[in-house]
């Protein structure tokens, strides 16, 4: 996730006004008022300070709303897309094949794109990211039914999109954030994405139950499509960050090979995260439109369950502090299991609101430690923060490595058998994966900068 830096001074989103570190080593005022920070080592990049601020500058604002309007197309649509493929032709492991593309493109995207975002301009690189994702809603929409024959194609061009637009954000994010705000960014984020998953399925779900044929999917595309564009015209008063050093290409390796690093049991960690995420992104949604028959179901679910994340992001992104971060993560954990389990007695509407509000309810406790301690190791001296685009990289391999392995264990499963028991075994399994996560990241949830 991303920011940008700007104004000092400015009111935070819980009222707190607060002074900007006048050393921070990243911030684009500094640079915009002629002052060089760039040889301040006294501090590490994105790692804590006792002045650091909480409250966030104009940039942090605009990137969250960069965010939320990627998010918004994404909500308006992103389920959808699998319903429609799955309505076209009702095959599982069809569904799996094009997350599968997704996930390898977007890998290959995150490492191949390393190299512009460390040299180059990493701004256009978020902007290419929402432009290529408008570029996947036009192809759906030129293809309409023959799109269920290209799954390949979008799966590609959707996983690039995602690969351009979150490994600038994360960088950015990482630049303009310190251990003191970034479970409160991360929050934000979480709330503003709830906020806008409560309200954009309900719409696409009321479209498509009252247009006649596809030509609500059509409509919501198109709304997709635009709001693409709004983002990427927002995207331009970003400011260019800074460019330093030169992208190392086996950097991620090198660090996988130290026996002293940090990165060995993170990499575990985000595999096992990845698991999970790679297989429930497109499963839960598919369904519930299997058990209902009715897209508007899609709309309530995500319109209740967004509700209760909504207030769950918000409190725990404001409350949890670092040294909480181990007890609450796996209080997280062992509840998102929990409510796997309903599924075992019935699969209906019922049972996966169940599941959908109590993941809800504790995924916060789960995430919001997850993505700012990972950040925070990052940051943890002056030497890893310099290669911040490397580690991000590295990261979000890690999660696509996992999102490949669960997807690729869904579509064996699905092609031997579909049968109700099988499925839910194997929610079980791969859902229980945030465990093994908790496991490897357990003494790494508070880290301490120049450690």
């Amino acid at each position: 996730m991303a920011v940008t830096g700007g104004e000092a001074g400015g009111v935070g989103p819980f009222g707190t006004k607060s002074k900007e570190k006048q050393g921070r080593y990243f911030r684009d005022r500094d640079r915009d008022q002629g002052r060089d920070t760039d040889n301040d080592s006294s501090r590490p990049a994105g790692g804590s300070s006792n002045q650091s601020s909480q409250a966030f500058d104009s940039q942090t604002w605009l990137l969250l709303i960069v965010n939320t309007l990627f998010g918004a197309a994404n909500a308006l649509s992103g389920t959808f897309v699998n319903v429609y493929l799955w309505k076209a032709k009702n095959d599982f492991a069809l569904i799996g094949w094009f997350a599968f593309f997704h996930q390898v493109s977007m890998a290959l995207t995150f490492w191949l794109a390393g190299k512009w975002v460390k040299e180059g301009n990493k701004m256009n690189s978020l902007r290419l990211g929402v432009a290529v994702a408008a570029l996947f809603y036009m192809i759906v929409l030129l293809l309409q039914q023959q799109a269920v024959e290209y799954v390949w194609l979008l799966g590609l061009v959707q996983g690039m999109s995602s690969g351009f637009f979150w490994l600038a954000f994360n960088v950015v994010y990482f630049e303009v954030t310190s251990a003191d705000n970034r479970d409160r960014f991360n929050g934000w984020a979480g709330l503003l994405g709830s906020s806008i998953g409560m309200v954009a399925p309900w719409i696409s779900g009321w479209l498509i139950t009252r247009l006649p044929g596809t030509n609500g999917y059509r409509l919501i595309f198109a709304i997709s499509l635009a709001v693409f564009v709004v983002g990427v015209v927002v995207s331009f008063f970003l400011k260019k960050r800074k460019v330093a050093g030169t992208y190392e290409w086996a950097h991620g390796y090198r660090t996988l090979k130290d026996p002293e690093s940090p990165w060995r049991t993170v990499f575990a960690a985000l595999i096992a995260q990845g698991v999970r995420e790679g297989v429930f992104a497109f499963l839960i949604g598919l369904m519930i439109y299997i058990a209902t028959s009715n897209e508007m179901q899609i709309g309530n679910f995500s319109l209740i369950t967004s509700a209760v994340a909504l207030v769950s992001f918000y409190v725990v992104g404001k409350w949890l502090k670092p040294p909480h971060r181990k007890g609450g993560m796996l209080i997280g954990v062992v509840f998102m299991i929990a409510v796997i389990l309903p599924f075992f007695w019935q699969v209906s509407f019922t049972t996966l609101l169940l599941f959908g509000i109590g993941t809800s309810l504790f995924i916060p406790l789960y995430t919001i430690p997850m993505t700012s301690s990972v950040f925070d190791i990052i940051g943890r001296d002056r030497d890893s923060s310099e290669h911040r685009v490397e580690y991000v990289v590295l990261r979000e391999l890690g999660l696509n490595v996992g999102r490949i392995a669960g997807t690729l264990v869904f579509i064996l499963v699905v092609s031997w058998t579909t049968a109700p028991q099988a499925i839910n075994w194997l929610l079980l399994g791969i859902g229980s994966s945030p465990l093994l996560a908790w496991l490897f990241m357990r003494n790494k949830l508070v880290v301490r900068s120049n450690q």
